[in-house]
């Protein structure tokens, strides 16, 4: 898929589209989550609003006739290059109107755990497969995303990343909220 070079939409913050969403919380064998940076294009902070980066997780929207683990598993192929990744239990959701994208979504976002025996990815095909502006991607320790300032959506996300990481697995998904809802 290319991306199209159509300006972004306003948002509708009244009726969005619903899209299903499949995402992974993808961690390293040193324990680190991967994240990619887009940018957003809208401002995410009106007091700066030269700041349009935030990070999010590999993933995103399902197919037709697919469920979220199938969805999950084709979007970390296009996206890290990583195919047949074996996915976990879904951990987390996060409901609701998304506006940082071009087209604003009332997403619907499932997150499951995803293991890798090693840190290599390729993201060669993630830019072409991405309808948003991707700047890169990044391992993050649980530390580092403790200590950043960086925007990282869904909140609480780190929360829940060192709760994984830490064995406990809940027992029903954690229900995430993005910046500035609640």
């Amino acid at each position: 898929m290319t991306a199209p070079t159509s300006a972004p939409s306003a948002p509708d913050t009244v009726h969005p589209p619903v899209r299903e969403v499949a995402r992974a919380l993808v961690f390293d064998p040193a324990g680190r989550l991967l994240l990619i940076a887009y940018e957003s294009v809208r401002p995410i902070d009106p007091a700066n609003p030269d700041n349009r980066t935030f990070w999010f997780m590999p993933g995103g929207g399902l197919e037709p006739g697919e469920s979220h683990v199938e969805a999950c598993r084709r979007e970390l192929e296009e996206e890290i290059g990583v195919a047949d990744a074996p996915i976990g239990p879904q951990v987390a959701g996060c409901d609701g109107p998304f506006h940082l994208f071009r087209t604003s979504r009332d997403a619907r976002e499932r997150y499951f755990v995803v293991r890798l025996p090693d840190d290599r990815i390729d993201t060669r095909r993630l830019a072409e497969t991405e309808y948003n502006p991707v700047l890169g991607t990044r391992w993050w320790t649980l530390d580092e995303l403790d200590a950043t300032s960086e925007r990282i959506e869904p909140a609480g996300l780190a929360r829940v990343a060192r709760a994984v990481l830490g064995g406990t697995l809940p027992a029903t998904p954690v229900a995430l909220n993005w910046h500035g809802t609640r």
